[in-house]
């Protein structure tokens, strides 16, 4: 499905998403943080710190930084590879699933309400 929207509506539909994030009391993500957030739930695994440096273009401290703050809100949770002791897994969470689907619902929601 494509839908057609100028800038300006875009804009205003990512800002209403974002005030309702914030009004809704969600946990407080960075942009860095949310964009590792999706990428674990909606791209398939295994995720791992090195993958999502890689893909993210950014260092593995940086990863671990962020998943600090997602595995203590419960977002994401870390294990160790059994195969391979270098690697660490990221596994998705009940609460960051239900995390990730209310963002989504919230896009839709916002979405709706747009003027044509």
């Amino acid at each position: 499905m494509s839908i057609s929207m100028r800038p300006s509506q875009a804009l205003r539909l990512w800002q209403q998403v974002m005030l309702a994030q914030v009004r809704g009391g969600a946990p407080d993500l960075t942009m860095r943080q949310t964009a590792i957030l999706f990428t674990i739930y909606l791209d398939p695994p295994p995720h791992t710190v090195r993958g999502l440096a890689a893909k993210l273009n950014v260092t593995k401290p940086v990863i671990t930084r962020a998943l600090d703050t997602m595995g203590a809100l419960k977002l994401v949770s870390r294990h160790r590879d059994e195969l391979d002791k270098r690697n660490v897994l990221i596994r998705r969470t009940v609460e960051g699933a239900l995390f990730v689907e209310r963002f989504g619902d919230g896009i839709v929601a916002r979405a709706h309400e747009l003027p044509i």
